[in-house]
Order: structure tokens, then C-alpha cells, then sequence
């Protein structure tokens, strides 16, 4: 399904589009079914809080997930994320973020393009990032942030940050992985103080707020980030990075894993609309009509 012209210039002018309700109550459903299930497996793909214990991200799901590698796959998020990258796309990046209820952790004012340029050796911001939303996601929950506009500044060079004393670890982890920094609460490349006051000064700041199973294309430079949540009411997203086949990141000497960056640089070929709802039967009548209203034909 594709973006309408309209669509396509709100995302150009303000570095993301919100579609609110994109996939249906059932298809919500079915993905929150897998997502507890891959919660309490034990792998390294799994990042945990500074508590040792929540939950604060799952990586690269998709590769042994059917209903995640079908997300992936939606016509839904790959037709509009490769008209907004203006060439086929691949999978670069998977995650699942939680947030949990009580206990789920903030994540700094940053820019993502910054890592992939200096942890990944990207060659261009010709890619951009689709955020699911498997729960309502408000005022309560630690919202995401975001600056709009912000992504005209293009890369906002900042210096490394060391942290010291950081205790969000990898799940079964032996060793220390330097790629957790990019994950944690003390992010590798987060933007101070000044700047964060500097950039709302020019472009104003806004949170999302909207229903599960919506969807946000959001552009790689845009500024973002998201308070700790302190309610009872814990929130779950999934991300998917899709890169252009015409960007693919030059080597460089020390890799991240491959759940974290994807070396499969084979141009992803979507599936029919009802690939989540076949994983699960069929969807509901009225989940079909909502659809049907959800998603005009592009211009």
C-alpha cells in the first residue's frame, strides 16, 4: 500500500508520517502472541534493563520468527518505505523495543543514522524506519519524542560517549559486547543539553501519541528519544530498518553482529496484504472493513 503525494511531502518537511490504526486488531493480536514468547527465550539477541531482569529490547527476531519475517514483508511498511528511500529496499535492521510497565527505561535524544555511519560504515541516509506499534502508546507510557524537521540538520557529529558503570547487559552474555552501548541507557551518540534547546527553539518538539497497531516512518536523522515509563501501563514496538540495495555499508574493522546488522542484501519482495492475518486464519469482517477505510489508493 502506498503513500499518497500528501503523505509523502508531510514526511519530507517533517522527517516522519504517523498512520494511525495501519494494521488491524487481529494482526496486533497475533504479533503480541509471538512477542511473549520471545521475551523469556534466552539469547544474546536480548538486551536487558539496568535491573538485569525487564526486558528493554529483542533483535533481529525475524530471522527464525515466521509472523515477524511476514512483518517485514507486509506490503503495508515495504512499498511505502521504498518510495520514501526511492529504490528497492533490504532489511538492515530488526528490533523489538519494550517498554515495560513500571520499570522500562529512557532512551537519550539521539539521531540513529549517526551509528550506522560510524559503527556500520552506511555510505548515505538513504534509509528510513518503520515503528509498529503493539500497544496504545500515550501520555502515560513514555511516549516517543521527536523534534520534526530536525532531520534538515542532516548528521549531528558528536563525540563518543564512554560510559562508565554501565550495567544494561546482553542476556547470556559472557563478555563485554561494545555494541550494547547503542542500546543502552547511556547511548553511544546522544545529543547534549544545549543542542536539544537549540533545535526545539528552531523546530518545536512533539510526541506520538496514537493506538496499537499503528505505524510511523520515521527518517534516519531525525532527532527522537522517550522518558522512562512510570505507569502501570507498558508499551511494545517493533522497528524495522530498511536500507536501499544502492546503500550498502562499506566494511569496516570491527562488525556488529548480524542480528544487529543485516548482511542479506537481497531486495525484499512483499507479500500479499493478508500475510499476518494467514498466519492466524482470517480476519475478522469488521477488521476488514477498517481497512478498507484506512488506506487510500496513492495519487
Amino acid at each position: 500500500m502506498y503513500l499518497t503525494t500528501e503523505q509523502l511531502i508531510i514526511y519530507k518537511n517533517q522527517g516522519f508520517i504517523l498512520l494511525p490504526e495501519y494494521f488491524s486488531r487481529a494482526e496486533v493480536g497475533i504479533m503480541k502472541a509471538e512477542l511473549s514468547t520471545l521475551s523469556v527465550e534466552d539469547s544474546p539477541k536480548k538486551i536487558l534493563e539496568k535491573d538485569g531482569k525487564t526486558v528493554r529490547s529483542l533483535h533481529g527476531s525475524h530471522a527464525n520468527n515466521d509472523v515477524f519475517n511476514s512483518l517485514t514483508r507486509h506490503p503495508f511498511i515495504v512499498e511505502p518505505a521504498m518510495q520514501i528511500v526511492g529504490s528497492q529496499v533490504y532489511i538492515y535492521q530488526f528490533k523489538i523495543n519494550l517498554k515495560a510497565a513500571f520499570s522500562g527505561d529512557l532512551w537519550k535524544w539521539h539521531q540513529d543514522y549517526i551509528y550506522w555511519r560510524k559503527e556500520d560504515g552506511m555510505p548515505r541516509p538513504q534509509v528510513v524506519n518503520a515503528m509498529c506499534l503493539l500497544d496504545d502508546m500515550n501520555e502515560f507510557n513514555g511516549p516517543l519524542f521527536i523534534i520534526p524537521g530536525s532531520h534538515k540538520e542532516e548528521m549531528i557529529d558528536v563525540l563518543e560517549h564512554n560510559p562508565i558503570g554501565e550495567t544494561t547487559t546482553s542476556h547470556n552474555s559472557g563478555e563485554s559486547s561494545t555494541w550494547i552501548s547503542s542500546f543502552s541507557v547511556n547511548l553511544k551518540y546522544s545529543l547534549n543539553q544545549k543542542t536539544i534547546t537549540s533545535l526545539v527553539s528552531k523546530y518545536g518538539i512533539t510526541s506520538v501519541k496514537a493506538a496499537a497497531g499503528s505505524v510511523l516512518f520515521f527518517d534516519s536523522n531525525i532527532v527522537h528519544a522517550s522518558t522512562n515509563n512510570i505507569s502501570p501501563f507498558g508499551r511494545s514496538t517493533v522497528i524495522i530498518t530498511y536500507n536501499s540495495i544502492e546503500n550498502i555499508p562499506l566494511a569496516v574493522i570491527n562488525p556488529r553482529p548480524d542480528f544487529l546488522v543485516g548482511q542479506n542484501y537481497q531486495a525484499v519482495t512483499p507479500l500479499g496484504s493478508d500475510a499476518l492475518s494467514q498466519k492466524n486464519g482470517e480476519l475478522h469482517t469488521q477488521d476488514k472493513l477498517d481497512r478498507r477505510n484506512l488506506h487510500p489508493l496513492p495519487h
